[in-house]
C-alpha cells in the first residue's frame, strides 16, 4: 500500500522560509512517472505548485517560480519543496500527489500559514 505523509509546515513570518517533505512508503507499481505538490488555500480549488518527474525535469507554477525549489532523495523516497520569500498568499495546505501510469496516489496536506 503506497502512502505518502507530508511535513514541515507551520507559521512562518512574511519573508521567510521553510521545507515542505514528502515521504513516500509502498511499493508503486510500474514505476512512479511524478511526483508533485499542490496546495489549496481557503475556498480555492486545489493548485500545482511545483513538479518533478522520474527524469529529474522540473516545472514551477508563475507564482512561486524563483521562490520555491523542488527536489528529491531517491535513497530516502522523499520529495522536498524549499519555499523563500513566503508571503501571505502562499498560505494554504500544501498537497504531495505521486503520479504512476496506473493511477494517482495523494497525502493528507501539510498545513502552512505566512502571517506576521
Amino acid at each position: 500500500q503506497v502512502q505518502l505523509v507530508e511535513s514541515g509546515g507551520g507559521l512562518v513570518q512574511p519573508g521567510g522560509s521553510l521545507r515542505l517533505s514528502c515521504a513516500v512508503s509502498g511499493s508503486v507499481v510500474g514505476g512512479i512517472r511524478a511526483t508533485a505538490w499542490y496546495r489549496q488555500a481557503p475556498g480555492k480549488e486545489r493548485d500545482l505548485v511545483a513538479v518533478i518527474t522520474s527524469g529529474g525535469s522540473t516545472n514551477y507554477a508563475d507564482s512561486v517560480k524563483g521562490r520555491c525549489t523542488i527536489s528529491r532523495d531517491n535513497a530516502k523516497d522523499t520529495v522536498y519543496l524549499q519555499m523563500n520569500s513566503l508571503k501571505p498568499e502562499d498560505t494554504a495546505v500544501y498537497y504531495c500527489k505521486l503520479s504512476s501510469p496506473i493511477r494517482d496516489y495523494w497525502g493528507t496536506g501539510t498545513l502552512v500559514t505566512v502571517s506576521p
